[in-house]
């Protein structure tokens, strides 16, 4: 007979069971498809509920199935740790002036710990920086009740199941953004800066100001490591509907992804990541001051 507790291993954590962060219950609405996504995201009344409806969707098979797989046969270096298994909610700051997006949690990083760029090592390479950048309580993520604390930053992504080989479809993407557009509903009134991570969440951006009422340029700027973009604050009416939080002027940010092979390559090093968080800190006007080996402005 199969030992409980070994099969507990093997399964997604239950909504409300104890995981540090968990922000669902047993009684927490799923979303089984997009139009199911679309009514629980805009049906939210609070930023909390949200979250809570993001950390426990089941809308896209392919990513159900794979987030799901991945903690039952986990890696060889996790295989007698509890997997998360759930989509990453967003965490940190409720009135957060820097928002910084990625792509999607990783298989054996987020999706084993709960929480967005802990436990692995593009988490090791980011949360380094945002220490430095004094964006961060912390040098280090490892799990999910570590401590880690973001200061006047949030962190969310633009698909919250980890995909397989890191490639969410053009069809998930869309399914999950209204998760993200209505979190950035709830925190817009406060943003100041939207750092992207990779070009991925450059264009997943587009479309989360767009359901805020902010006016795009044409043609749309290229993603670029340091690319900046200036957005004025919409109009009144451009805002009707758009969220609980109006935006104001908000600056756009592009980072290279903190990736392995961005990271091994040399093609983003600590101290670029430094100055883009610098920049975004200083853009936002948050006082926490740099770490003593921050890169200097």
């Amino acid at each position: 007979m199969t030992d409980p507790g070994d099969r507990a291993l093997t399964l997604p954590v239950p909504p409300g069971s104890g995981w540090p962060g968990d922000p669902a219950t047993p009684q927490t609405p799923v979303a089984a498809d997009a139009g199911q996504v679309r009514d629980l995201a805009s049906g939210a009344g609070s930023l909390a509920e949200l979250v809570a409806r993001q950390s426990v969707c089941r809308a896209c098979p392919r990513l159900v199935e794979w987030r799901e797989h991945v903690a039952a046969v986990k890696r060889a270096s996790s295989r007698t740790e509890r997997y998360w298994g759930r989509p990453i909610p967003g965490w940190g700051d409720e009135r957060p002036g820097v928002l910084i997006l990625g792509l999607a949690p990783a298989a054996n990083g987020g999706n084993r710990t709960g929480r967005i760029f802990t436990g692995d090592r593009s988490g090791d390479v980011l949360f380094a920086s945002l220490y430095r950048c004094g964006l961060a309580a912390l040098p280090t993520s490892t799990t999910a009740g570590d401590g880690q604390r973001l200061i006047g930053a949030r962190m969310v992504a633009a698909v919250r199941c980890a995909p397989p080989d890191n490639k969410p479809s053009v069809t998930e993407r869309d399914t999950c953004a209204p998760w993200l557009a209505a979190e950035f509903g709830y925190v817009a009134g406060s943003v100041k800066v939207i750092v992207c991570l990779g070009g991925f969440a450059w264009q997943a951006a587009w479309a989360m100001l767009r359901s805020a009422g902010y006016a795009l340029p044409r043609p749309r700027p290229p993603f670029g490591h340091g690319a900046e973009v200036p957005l004025p604050a919409p109009a009144p009416a451009a805002q009707e509907g758009a969220g609980p939080a109006p935006g104001g002027p908000v600056l756009l940010l592009g980072c290279y992804h903190p990736s392995q092979q961005n990271t091994f390559t040399g093609r983003v090093t600590p101290p670029m990541l430094d100055a883009v968080f610098q920049r975004a800190r200083t853009a936002a006007g948050i006082q926490a001051r740099p770490r003593s080996n921050a890169v200097t402005q």
